[in-house]
């Protein structure tokens, strides 16, 4: 058995169907609850109705778009005139706090020292070989932005720390390390403010 349509579109074709058919054959239909062509209560009635209302929702549609794009045109007018405003305010009073309190606005804000990175963190060595090994670790969860990642290797409780590299992102593969020798890493997040905590080590032997 079909299922009735729901899209908009099929409902109106099935009517336009229905109304051929009803028009055409009504020896087999003489007497449908709602006539092909009964004014008020026919299917062509009915169907001339929807398009109607169809026609009133577009044209709704098409004026609320364009009193949205009127209403946001407006918004970046204003926007505009008062920001000219505000620069004109803020260099008549050379930015004083007080006196552009009285326009509802600010001076210049101070500026934000810069921190120091946090330490860097779960610093792994998930591949190596001979020779070399790929490091791989999380930026730090607190302190400031880190411009670069310093890397730094020892020979395992030497205790002398050497920069071997610098990484801009959190990984590193560094290549032509010594071999057959126990090797400490450790990654330490730096900007212009200084450096961060020096991360966890990891051990590797090439």
């Amino acid at each position: 058995m079909p299922r009735f349509p729901k899209k908009e579109a099929e409902i109106i074709a099935l009517a336009e169907r229905m109304i051929a058919g009803l028009r055409d054959y009504p020896a087999v239909f003489p007497n449908p609850p709602h006539p092909a062509f009964q004014p008020g209560n026919g299917i062509r009635w009915k169907v001339n109705q929807y398009n109607s209302k169809r026609e009133d929702l577009l044209a709704v549609r098409a004026a609320a778009e364009q009193a949205t794009t009127d209403k946001d045109q407006a918004l970046e007018n204003l926007i505009e005139a008062m920001k000219a405003d505000l620069r004109y305010a803020e260099n008549t009073v050379n930015y004083n706090d007080d006196k552009l309190k009285l326009i509802g606005w600010a001076g210049k804000a101070a500026a934000t020292p810069l921190a120091v990175p946090g330490q860097t963190r779960l610093l792994e060595a998930p591949r190596q070989g001979d020779g070399w090994l790929m490091l791989d670790w999380k930026q730090p969860a607190d302190g400031g932005k880190p411009n670069a990642y310093k890397v730094q290797r020892r020979v395992r409780d030497s205790g002398d720390w050497k920069d071997i590299a610098t990484a801009i992102l959190t990984e590193a593969t560094l290549v032509e390390q010594p071999e057959k020798t126990e090797l400490e890493y450790r990654v330490i997040a730096i900007n212009k403010a200084g450096e961060g905590q020096p991360s966890n080590t990891v051990m590797a032997v090439l």
